[in-house]
């Protein structure tokens, strides 16, 4: 992924604001709300390692797991005809429209790049 910093197996986003001159993001797959910048991108760098450990740290202290919980199951909204169509596409392949919205996921997941240029046009 670009744009994207791992460390710890810990993921942000990675922004720049060109009104403060400065890049910034946001800890991602967590239970709260963790953020870091810097100046530079070594600065930044720097700033998420130490967001991740405190964050870590602070968990152990409240005995707390850091760790979003994902629990399987989400709602998505598309266009109407969207629906329709995927509708149709998953009846006719004879699989439920769930089955259907994984196989297209697992799809996109391992379609990164081709996913991403489709991302920039939409």
């Amino acid at each position: 992924m670009s744009d994207v910093l791992e460390y710890k197996n810990y993921l942000s986003t990675v922004q720049f604001s060109a009104e403060d001159d400065v890049f910034y993001g946001k800890v991602i797959g967590i239970n709260d709300l963790v953020t870091f910048e810097g100046e530079t991108v070594t600065e930044l760098k720097a700033a998420f390692k130490e967001a991740v450990d405190d964050y870590l740290d602070t968990c152990v202290e409240l005995n707390k797991q850091p760790e979003k919980a994902y629990k399987g199951s989400f709602n998505i909204r598309v266009s109407a005809d969207m629906h329709r169509k995927a509708a149709i596409m998953a009846a006719a392949k004879k699989v439920t429209l769930n089955e259907f919205m994984k196989v297209a996921i697992s799809y996109a997941l391992s379609h990164e790049k081709e996913i991403d240029k489709e991302l920039l046009h939409s």
